[in-house]
């Protein structure tokens, strides 16, 4: 096996590992129904839990360009970060989303399915790679902005207008 065989093999592993923990580790009993981490943090936690998911979305936009991964897939990749940010902003709706939607679990079949290890990344393929990270970190700061801002700013004032009879 050379190294760079052995260099793919562990990059698959670990986008697998981390696609699984995010999108779909735990099942409901009695379904057909998974989910991972994603929800689960972005219930207790809200803006966390995508946060955590942009995180994963950078790592996998990586993989992407260095396995290959044709432009157009690049956007498609990209348009799935974008979905997932808008929608799994909304409070619990969002949560419920990221169970069904799964961005990252789709962002890596999309890579399985079309990476070419001997193709190599143009300039544009990192523009678009730039431009799904940059959406990935507004998905990671936005939240945590936001949870600080009304936590800090309105949080004191809310817990007061919920103690009042």
């Amino acid at each position: 096996m050379d190294g760079s065989t052995d260099s793919t093999s562990r990059l698959r592993r670990w986008a697998e590992r981390l696609v699984t923990l995010l999108d779909d580790r735990f099942r409901i009993p009695g379904t057909d129904v998974r989910f991972g981490l994603d929800p689960i943090i972005g219930i207790l936690f809200p803006g966390i839990g995508d946060a955590v998911t942009g995180t994963g979305a950078i790592g996998l936009l990586t993989l992407a360009v260095r396995r290959g991964v044709p432009r157009i897939v690049l956007w498609r990749m990209v348009l799935n970060v974008f979905i997932d940010t808008i929608f799994g902003s909304l409070p619990v709706v969002g949560d419920i989303f990221d169970v069904a939607f799964k961005a990252n679990r789709r962002n890596l079949e999309l890579i399985r399915a079309h990476e070419s290890p001997d193709s190599k990344a143009a300039p544009w393929d990192y523009v678009v790679v730039a431009l799904g990270v940059s959406l990935a970190i507004v998905s990671i700061v936005a939240p945590l902005v936001a949870v600080f801002y009304f936590g800090f700013n309105y949080g004191p004032e809310l817990l007061e207008r919920l103690r009042a009879p």
